[in-house]
């Protein structure tokens, strides 16, 4: 047993030559025990159309003081994922605990969250599964933060493939007692709204959470996305040994199983107290601009928590989404009542004579030009893509005749969102993230740092080399052109049809006369040698739940021709759904096959006969269908969300908001 556990925990340990490959989604820790960054998982998606993912379970280490990277390889250890959550501790020689995230397959047909937990020994480059029976739900986009001996748990979101449900639930866990606690609140208590992708930093007092992202979802509206920009306090406290009449099902207690044991409840009792309160902010007061896709560090030593980069949205339409990225630096002080702080690189002074000298260049400004204390608001130029943005974004800048090159702004990494972040002895690490132009998203794999206590320049440890493609703005606005005619030809269709609100579509009954079956249940009935032909009969019941299983499996499928896809109905739609989704097609059917033997199938009446098409088709399904919203149904799905799942398509899960996390 003994050998079999050394294997097990075996590590090999490799020097690198340089950073992680190009990828986002990871988590960047500062080592509580030595100069030390730890780097773990991620992922990375092509930018090349063909929407392959790899996704990523190594280990690294960077030691600043030798420019070194070291990866660590043991046969146990986490599967591949990413929009994890590591939370760090010294105790025992440093330890690091992951929870959660997320898997996808290369082709993304395979998604699925994580619910397990480890634990990686710092001191052994090891990892030990934690397993209790009490713990989170599966998550992805969630944060963790050490406040004493407690690991605290909060919010993250779960994608079962039909909607984003967002999280807000808050869970302690004991790393002396080694076990899970859910606390819970009474109905009217405050407390933050359900979000993923916020910052969530300890403090002496509790912890810190601001902002996050989330969806918004309205009935008979497609989802929204929605940046956050509340900042919270948990305020926390140990219990007082001395007390004796604790109350440990208060609404700020650890909740309790009733059927608990005498011991469970005393451990139950060592759990602190917490409560949320909401940080307002004078109107007068500076932050950041609203955005997402920014989780601060801590920068313990100033009582401060530090943000780079991040993406603000401008939702304008179904159709169109515009994108602004940060690449300004900025800090929370959660001393008092907290404040924002712009941090400004600090520009060398000039030698006696050189006042004659070009000036460095300016950035644009940006709320003003007021000052506090050291810090001035932080001036700096974002990055918006649209056709007015640069044509061409490289990491290498280019100076020109009329640019001071000693200007420590020409050092300021390119804008981004989802950069990884860690503080290490005054020093801010900042490596990859996301860059959005058009349609194309570039992960990156640049490395800088920078000495918070001097804000002198930026320092790149790496250079990535990643060109930006020109000519996706255009492109895209060519696609929205193109989808606007074709919604100005479905409301014509739609006021030739009807809709299912004015009911002028009727969608077939299932009756159980022979005449009035449905392709698939003939096929089914045939398949058994059945003669009756009830809908309700348990055999093919059966027949119809197993097609419909598999139905859901292709449906998923992105490697179906585009021809498969439209000429397939999806669950929840009704048949006007389906013909408006899919019209064209039909009509190009109808033509072809009219052709031959009229060529005067022109307009209103081909349409007509494209229509009969596909509401043949759709009859086809409907058994499945029927069977597959009853499969979601019983899962939880209600009516509108089954339709917002159809309404998706195959990607639902996929485009600009995967990454708001």
């Amino acid at each position: 047993m003994r050998q079999e556990w050394e294997a097990a925990h075996s590590v090999t340990e490799e020097l690198v030559e340089g950073p992680p490959s190009r990828r986002a989604n990871a988590t960047l820790t500062a080592c509580p025990t030595g100069n030390h960054l730890w780097f773990i998982g991620g992922e990375f998606f092509s930018e090349d159309g063909k929407a392959v993912c790899e996704i990523y379970n190594d280990v690294f280490r960077y030691s600043p003081e030798k420019d070194e990277w070291r990866k660590f390889v043991s046969p146990t250890c986490p599967g591949p994922r990413s929009a994890h959550a590591v939370a760090v501790t010294a105790a025992g020689g440093g330890k690091l605990f992951l929870f959660g995230g997320e898997f996808s397959s290369q082709n993304q047909t395979t998604f699925y969250h994580y619910r397990d937990f480890w634990c990686f020994d710092i001191s052994t480059h090891s990892w030990d599964r934690i397993e209790t029976k009490i713990r989170p739900t599966a998550r992805s986009g969630h944060r963790m933060a050490v406040w004493k001996h407690y690991i605290v748990l909060f919010g993250g979101f779960f994608d079962p493939g039909i909607t984003t449900r967002y999280l807000n639930d808050l869970w302690l866990f004991d790393t002396q007692e080694y076990n899970w606690r859910l606390i819970e609140f009474k109905p009217n208590e405050s407390r933050p709204s359900p979000r993923s992708g916020f910052s969530f930093i300890a403090t002496p007092e509790g912890i810190i959470l601001h902002g996050g992202y989330c969806k918004e979802y309205s009935k008979g509206k497609r989802p929204v996305g929605i940046m956050l920009e509340d900042t919270w306090v948990l305020k926390m406290s140990l219990p007082d040994p001395n007390a004796q009449n604790a109350n440990p099902s208060s609404s700020s207690s650890p909740s309790i199983p009733a059927a608990s044991t005498s011991k469970k409840k005393l451990l139950a009792l060592n759990y602190p107290t917490v409560k949320w309160e909401r940080r307002k902010r004078p109107s007068t007061a500076y932050a950041p601009a609203l955005r997402s896709g920014c989780t601060m560090t801590a920068w313990t030593a100033k009582e401060m928590g530090v943000m780079f980069g991040g993406v603000t949205d401008e939702d304008t339409n179904e159709e169109t989404l515009e994108s602004v990225f940060w690449n300004d630096l900025n800090a929370y002080q959660w001393t008092g009542k907290g404040r924002w702080l712009s941090l400004t690189l600090r520009k060398p002074k000039k030698k006696a004579g050189a006042g004659r000298k070009k000036q460095g260049l300016q950035p644009p400004p940006q709320r003003g030009d007021e000052s506090d204390d050291e810090h001035e608001d932080f001036k700096t130029s974002a990055i918006k893509a649209t056709p007015q943005a640069p044509s061409t974004v490289t990491t290498k800048r280019l100076i020109g005749d009329d640019i001071d090159p000693d200007d420590p702004i020409l050092t300021t990494p390119l804008p981004r969102y989802n950069a990884m972040l860690a503080v290490q002895k005054n020093s801010l690490y900042i490596y990859g993230g996301i860059f959005e132009r058009g349609s194309r998203e570039y992960t990156l794999d640049d490395f800088h740092s920078i000495q918070l206590d001097k804000m002198d320049r930026f320092v790149c440890l790496k250079e990535s080399g990643i060109v930006i493609e020109e000519g996706d703005d255009e492109s895209d606005e060519e696609d929205e052109d193109s989808d606007e005619d074709e919604e100005e030809e479905a409301d014509d269709d739609d006021e030739e049809y009807g809709s299912d609100d004015e009911g002028t579509i009727e969608e077939e009954e299932y009756f159980e006369d022979e005449d009035e079956l449905t392709t698939t249940t003939k096929i089914l009935i045939a398949k058994v040698g059945r003669t009756k032909y009830s809908p309700t009969a348990p055999w093919l019941i059966a027949e119809l739940r197993s097609q419909a299983t598999a139905f859901m499996g292709v449906s998923k499928d992105n490697t179906r021709l585009p021809e498969d896809i439209l000429s397939t109905p999806l669950p929840g739609e009704s048949l006007a759904m389906f013909y408006a989704r899919s019209r064209d097609y039909w009509s190009q059917k109808a033509h072809s096959a009219t052709g031959t033997a009229s060529t005067d199938a022109r307009g209103k009446q081909l349409r007509i006969a494209g229509f009969s098409l596909a509401e043949e088709r759709y009859r086809e399904y409907k058994p499945i269908l029927q069977e597959v919203e009853k499969m979601l149904s019983d899962a939880g799905l209600d009516e509108e969300e089954i339709r917002r799942s159809a309404a998706g398509g195959t990607d639902a899960g996929s485009g600009k908001s995967r990454n708001r996390r």
